[in-house]
């Protein structure tokens, strides 16, 4: 059902996985009925990384939120046809928690984790999800299932090494520390809003140095450059 729609990856995670996530953004607490959550992506073209312009990237990322927001309604409808209770997660925004101190926001489930619990990928130190096949060039939604389901392995492969720092390194404003992004630094470049009150993504170097950007076993990586 899910490659139907275009979907490029998905996995399933038993809501046991969740146990340790904080109080408010366990899937039961935004669902109560929740046994599985269905995670899935859509790629984001890889050569937008080297673009000299942020327009290409940011109109890239926008437009394949949107689709997979799209995808998620489309999916919670046709489960609630097949008689499956379901709620959709929110690719990005809207989300209630925010520090306005720290700049930092909360969505109500954290989709990497999700993706990771689904066996989908590991999170590097770029505190991005990096998948064997696509590397970090993904964009999640997730759906809640009031079903159990089999649900797939977490992923075993490893996605950093040990002596890799260069995400951290290329930072141009140390927002990185290899466990988590310090938002209030990170913020006036990733969501920078122009004179004309349009929101741009000016940076994208912790995506575009990663060695696994494109994937793991990429081999094509320097001809899309």
């Amino acid at each position: 059902m899910t490659f139907e729609l275009g979907v490029d990856l998905c996995g399933l995670a038993p809501i046991e996985r969740f146990a340790d996530a904080p109080k408010g953004f366990n899937p039961k607490d935004i669902y109560s009925k929740t046994e599985s959550i269905l995670v899935f992506a859509k790629r984001l073209p890889i050569t937008i990384l080297f673009a000299e312009s942020c327009i290409p990237y940011t109109q890239a990322n926008s437009l394949v939120t949107a689709e997979v927001d799209r995808i998620a309604l489309s999916l919670s409808l046709r489960l609630e046809n097949k008689g499956i209770a379901n709620v959709l997660i929110p690719s990005d925004d809207p989300y209630e928690s925010w520090n306005e101190k720290k700049k930092h926001g909360q969505a109500i489930l954290s989709l990497r984790h999700a993706a990771v619990f689904a066996g989908l990928g590991k999170l590097g130190k770029n505190n991005l999800l990096i998948n064997d096949m696509f590397g970090n060039m993904l964009q999640f939604g997730a759906i809640l299932i009031a079903q159990s389901f089999e649900c797939d392995e977490i992923a075993e492969y490893a996605v950093c090494p040990e002596s890799c720092s260069i995400c951290l390194q290329s930072c141009p404003v140390n927002a990185l520390d290899g466990t988590s992004v310090n938002q209030k630094a990170c913020r006036p470049l990733s969501n920078f809003k122009n004179a004309k009150g349009y929101v741009l993504k000016k940076c994208w170097a912790c995506r575009k140095v990663c060695p696994n950007a494109a994937g793991i076993y990429r081999s094509d990586m320097k001809n899309l450059q």
